[in-house]
C-alpha cells in the first residue's frame, strides 16, 4: 500500500495555481489573493482626534488641575469629515469630535470628561480641569497604522471579511486572485435514491453529493454540477463527457473490488487506482481526464468520502487557488475514551473536542461505532479528524493523540 504522504504527494505535483484576474473588491469574498496588496493612501490618512472634546496647544493646559482649572475661548467647531484648519492663538482651542482632522496647530485633544462643563456650552469655552498626559495625548497619528505602499496583504491568504476591510481602508478597490477551482461532484451506485424517497429494499439515500458540494465550497471551489449515477458505464460516461468546464470532478463509489465498480470500469487504464494506508479511505483513484479536468475517485462510504476529502481533495483545491496554507489547524489533545485502531494503517477518526474545561481540552470518538466508515450520521458530530499512527495499536484513556480541527 502507498502511504498517505506519497499519495498526497502525487496529488499535489499535479494541482497547480489556477490562472488569476483582477477582480473589484466586492466581488473578491472567499477567493485568494495572487498579487500582494499594498496601500494606495495612509491608515490613517490624516491626524485625527480618538476622542471628542478640544484641540488644544499642550502648552496652554498642561498645568490644568481642579485646583486650577484653565479656560479656553473656543474659535472653531470640527465634525467628523470637515476640512477645516483653524489656526490656534495662545489661549484657543476648536471643539473635535471623534476622527475628526486635527488643526496642524494643536498637539493634544482634551476630551470632554476632563472639562467642567463637557459638552455643554462647548462652543464659546473650555474648562479644562485635567491636563492631557503628554503632547500627542488622543492623537491618532497620520500613517501609524500603514504608510502608502506598505504592504497590506500578503499573496495566498483567504480573503475574508476583515482582509477585505482592511484593503478598502487602505483605498483599495481591486485585488488579483486566483480563480476558483471549478468542481463536478459524482456520487455513484444503484443503490442511491434521492433524500426523503421511498425507499425498496437494498436503497439507501444519497448524501455523498450533498458532502463532496459542500465541503468543495467551504475549500473555495466553485461546484458547476452535481449527479448521481447508477452503476451503468454509460451513465458515469455521459456526465464526464460534459466535464470539459471543469477543472475538477470528484467521484464517489465504484473504486473497490467488487463486480460492479463503475469509475474504476469507465477509468481504469487512464487514471490510477492506488491502496492507501488509510482506514478509512484506502481505495483511491487519482488523475487526469483527456478534457485537463483532475478527477479524484473516492471510496463510496460517507465516512471514508469526507476523510479522503480532508486528506487529498482539500489540500489539492487550496494549492490550486495558490493558497499559502493548505493544512488544517493541529493540536495534540489527551483521549477522553479508549477506542481500537486498524493494524497497519494510519486511522483518521472522526471525532468531537471537549472544550469545558479550557485547561485541558480532550477528544472522542464523534460516534459509538468508532471509526466505521458507514456511519454518516456521526459525521454531524464531528468538529476534528483524531490521527493515530499505523502503529499504534489502540488508543487509551489520556493517550495524547493528534487533531486535525475541521471547524
Amino acid at each position: 500500500m502507498r502511504s498517505v504522504e506519497e499519495q498526497l504527494e502525487v496529488v499535489l505535483a499535479e494541482a497547480a495555481p489556477l490562472p488569476t484576474m483582477r477582480v473589484p473588491l466586492e466581488a473578491a469574498a472567499g477567493a485568494t489573493l495572487a498579487e500582494a496588496v499594498r496601500a494606495r493612501v495612509a491608515i490613517p490618512v490624516f491626524d485625527n482626534s480618538a476622542m471628542d472634546g478640544f484641540a488644544v496647544r499642550f502648552e496652554d493646559v498642561r498645568a490644568a488641575s481642579p485646583e486650577t482649572p484653565i479656560t479656553l475661548r473656543v474659535v472653531a467647531d470640527l465634525p467628523a469629515g470637515s476640512p477645516d484648519d483653524p489656526p490656534l492663538a495662545a489661549g484657543e482651542a476648536a471643539r473635535i469630535m471623534t476622527g475628526a482632522a486635527v488643526p496642524t496647530a494643536a498637539d493634544a485633544i482634551v476630551p470632554f470628561e476632563d472639562t467642567a462643563g463637557g459638552l455643554e456650552d462647548s462652543l464659546r469655552s473650555a474648562v479644562v480641569t485635567r491636563a492631557p498626559r503628554a503632547r500627542g495625548a488622543h492623537i491618532r497619528r497620520r500613517g501609524e497604522d500603514l504608510l502608502p505602499d506598505d504592504i497590506v496583504l500578503e499573496p495566498g491568504v483567504a480573503l475574508g471579511g476583515l482582509a477585505l476591510s482592511a484593503a478598502a481602508a487602505a483605498g483599495v478597490t481591486e485585488v488579483v486572485v486566483h480563480r476558483r477551482p471549478r468542481v463536478i461532484v459524482v456520487s455513484t451506485g444503484a443503490e442511491l435514491a434521492a433524500p426523503g424517497a421511498e425507499l425498496r429494499r437494498g436503497q439507501i439515500p444519497e448524501s455523498n453529493s450533498v458532502l463532496l458540494a459542500s465541503l468543495a465550497r467551504e475549500a473555495g471551489a466553485e461546484v458547476i454540477s452535481v449527479a448521481t449515477v447508477d452503476d451503468e458505464p454509460h451513465s458515469l460516461r455521459a456526465v464526464l463527457d460534459g466535464a470539459a468546464d471543469a477543472d475538477v470532478v470528484l467521484t464517489s463509489g465504484g473504486v473497490s473490488a467488487g463486480a460492479y465498480e463503475v469509475v474504476k470500469n469507465v477509468l481504469g487504464g487512464q487514471i490510477a487506482f492506488t491502496k492507501v494506508a488509510m482506514q478509512p479511505g484506502k481505495p483511491q483513484a487519482f488523475g487526469r481526464l483527456s478534457s485537463g479536468a483532475l478527477v479524484f475517485g473516492l471510496p463510496g462510504n460517507p465516512v471514508s468520502a469526507a476523510v479522503s476529502f480532508e486528506v487529498f481533495v482539500r489540500p489539492a483545491l487550496l494549492r490550486m487557488q495558490g493558497r499559502t496554507e493548505i493544512a488544517r489547524p493541529r493540536l495534540r489533545l489527551p483521549a477522553a475514551r479508549a477506542w481500537p485502531t486498524p493494524p497497519g494503517r494510519r486511522q483518521y477518526l472522526p471525532a468531537a473536542v471537549d472544550r469545558s474545561d479550557p485547561s485541558r481540552w480532550t477528544v472522542r470518538p464523534a460516534t459509538a461505532g468508532g471509526s466505521g466508515s458507514h456511519l454518516a450520521g456521526g459525521l454531524g458530530r464531528a468538529e476534528a479528524l483524531a490521527v493515530v499512527p499505523a502503529d499504534v495499536e489502540s488508543v487509551a484513556v489520556g493517550d495524547p493523540v493528534d487533531v486535525l480541527l475541521l471547524t
